[in-house]
């Protein structure tokens, strides 16, 4: 049994006059889905005046060709592509009006999932269209948009590269953020992304990746044939499938077939999907989650439930790392120890604090017999549902080497100090689950010179363009909170549909055991980033890098990303509003780690390349509770 997802591959029709035959054609190619137009391309009507105002017949074929569900599940109309709303001429202007809401109002009648055209040209060339379709999609219509636009600018493709004749030429993803804008960026559309022959650099590639790409068009003409007489893609093509594959769009062919088959194109799509779907271990157990908004755990105020601490335990990295980490530490004290005979039965005593079910115990027992070396370890957990299950342990497999205390970890009250401090309090931000709190509060067991693993941890942040993350937010309501109280928290997100605008910088720090006169764990830094190209600023993503002994490291930060871990995904915080970043635009954000008795939470606001309001001042919508 396979955990791959299927390829989903559309064939374009310019007609379909026999839309059974069209329908037939595809599946007996294995294409799930046609684009079909929905009114034959030459037959235009004539809404105001002209000889075919008064033509009498149906102008496109009834519904009762197909049954409701292959309206609904084949069929993606395409609106006529001689309409123009915003041509200067007012007959033909209020034509092409007539005629849009025409076929929009035919495509609701049938159900189908969505219409599409193709856009060219800013939003200064189709302001009355953006209108429009503004006016359809924020009514209660399901019907969605899919905007056609080419991934490089036809009329750039038109120029000899001669010098710096393609410097003012608009790039077409500046087509789309304008009509988006326009439209308020409705979740209702959607980018069906044309691929060209010359493509455009990576990193403008890489931006359509916080878009809301819903298929890419491959036009027969990209392809090229092998020896064996088989339609294949450049390498660069191929790289360009393989982006998108992560974001699980769908592909739809495109053009005359130039080969003995038009199966042929899927079978190698479908290949090259086959190829590009990674099932490590990881993306299996992020299937599912991907750009899905999840609150924080908040494990020093909620108890966890046993399938929680299940999916971690599973982890093939983090617990390794750890058992290296106390391994590594338990040598370095026997190492250090006066070598009297006085010490050969010595125990190091270990104190795992924040124990869950215990598998930082078994990794320090594991770690004690490594390094042949006796150890007394405590358990310290306060989750009284856990605690059942350590003292299950304790009685049939760990008997006197741990000891099992049903206590918060700063409550208690150990009867002697540790060599070594071990927990996995850490969050996606790191210091989020209020690590630095609960150490803090511990760190009176530990000896003068004893080991805290982890012994240090660092979050970043880094912004980020993501419509869907926008959407998602946008689209939460809760009527008990303030109305802003969505975009003032933060959110657990396995991160796919975005767009880095530029790498993360290092935020806060945090050093265990803190030997500072006075503890004060709030924060205030102030991070400059350097926008590379146009793009639209969503929200920051947040990372953490972990020091547990030594050389000893956990990251999720991207470029030192531990392989394998899973237990973390990415933290996202919001800005109310979408900003427009320009190129050599800096990005200026303020980020604040706020303290109180009871309460720790974050504050953030940008003052670059405008200034935004304070989000979540005095935590009035989200704080982790101490």
């Amino acid at each position: 049994m396979t955990n791959q997802r299927s390829i989903s591959c559309g064939l374009d029709f310019c007609a379909a006059p026999d839309l059974n035959s069209c329908l037939i054609t595809a599946n007996s190619s294995k294409y799930e889905f046609v684009f079909i137009p929905l009114i034959h391309p030459l037959y235009k009507r004539e809404f105001v005046s002209g000889a075919a105002k008064k033509r009498s017949g149906p102008f496109t074929r009834p519904d009762i060709v197909l049954c409701s569900s292959d309206w609904n599940h084949l069929i993606i109309g395409k609106i006529s592509p001689y309409i123009r709303v915003d041509s200067k001429n007012p007959i033909v202007k209020r034509n092409s009006e007539e005629t849009l809401n025409q076929e929009l109002a035919l495509a609701r009648h049938l159900g189908l999932v969505g219409v599409t055209f193709r856009l060219m040209g800013g939003i200064e060339r189709n302001a009355n269209l953006a209108r429009i379709i503004c006016d359809k999609v924020s009514s209660t219509c399901t019907l969605q948009i899919w905007i056609q636009i080419p991934m490089e600018n036809p009329v750039k493709q038109a120029y000899s590269y001669r010098k710096g004749e393609c410097n003012s030429i608009e790039n077409p993803w500046e087509w789309w953020n304008a009509f988006r804008i326009v439209c308020d960026y409705d979740r209702k559309l959607g980018v069906a992304l044309i691929i060209s022959h010359d493509l455009p650099e990576p990193e403008e590639i890489d931006r359509w990746l916080g878009e809301p790409v819903k298929c890419l068009f491959i036009p027969t003409s990209l392809f090229i044939t092998n020896k064996k007489g088989y339609p294949v893609l450049s390498k660069a093509h191929q790289t360009v499938i393989k982006k998108f594959s992560m974001l699980e769009v769908q592909f739809v062919l495109t053009g005359a077939n130039r080969h003995q088959h038009i199966s042929y194109y899927h079978n190698y799509l479908e290949y090259l999907w086959k190829n590009c779907q990674v099932n490590g271990t990881v993306e299996r157990f992020a299937r599912g989650y991907e750009d899905y908004l999840q609150c924080p755990l908040q494990p020093l105020m909620d108890n966890l439930e046993s399938q929680t601490y299940e999916i971690f335990e599973k982890d093939p990295f983090k617990y390794t790392q750890y058992q290296t980490a106390i391994y590594e530490a338990i040598l370095g004290i026997v190492n250090d120890s006066p070598d009297t005979t006085d010490d050969e039965d010595r125990k190091i005593v270990i104190m795992v604090v924040g124990a869950g079910r215990g598998p930082l115990v078994f990794a320090s027992l594991n770690a004690a017999e490594m390094a042949n070396q006796k150890v007394k370890v405590y358990a310290v957990e306060k989750n009284p549902n856990a605690v059942l299950t350590l003292q299950a342990l304790e009685r049939d497999m760990w008997e006197d080497k741990v000891t099992v205390v049903s206590c918060d970890m700063r409550e208690w009250n150990a009867p002697e100090k540790a060599d070594i401090l071990v927990s996995e309090l850490l969050g996606s931000f790191g210091d989020n689950e209020l690590s630095p709190e609960c150490l803090d509060g511990v760190q009176k067991f530990l000896k003068d010179d004893g080991i805290s693993i982890p012994s240090s941890y660092t979050s970043y942040i880094a912004p980020v363009q993501s419509s869907k993350l926008y959407n998602e937010v946008r689209c939460c309501k809760d009527k008990d909170k303030h109305f802003l109280a969505h975009f003032e928290t933060s959110y657990v997100v396995h991160l796919q549909n975005k767009y880095d605008i530029a790498k993360p910088q290092a935020l806060f720090t945090f050093k265990h055991p803190n030997k500072a006169d006075i503890i004060d764990n709030s924060r205030y830094e102030i991070k400059t980033f350097e926008v590379q190209q146009n793009s639209v600023l969503h929200g920051f993503s947040g990372y953490f890098d972990a020091v547990l002994y030594k050389e000893i490291r956990m990251s999720i930060e991207p470029s030192t990303r531990s392989p394998k871990m899973f237990s973390w995904f990415p933290i996202f915080f919001p800005i109310r509003e979408p900003v427009q970043v320009k190129a050599g635009e800096q990005i200026v954000v303020h980020f604040w780690r706020q303290c109180s008795l009871k309460n720790v939470w974050y504050e953030w606001c940008i003052s670059k390349p405008i200034s935004g309001p304070i989000h979540n001042p005095g935590g009035r919508s989200y704080t982790i509770g101490l």
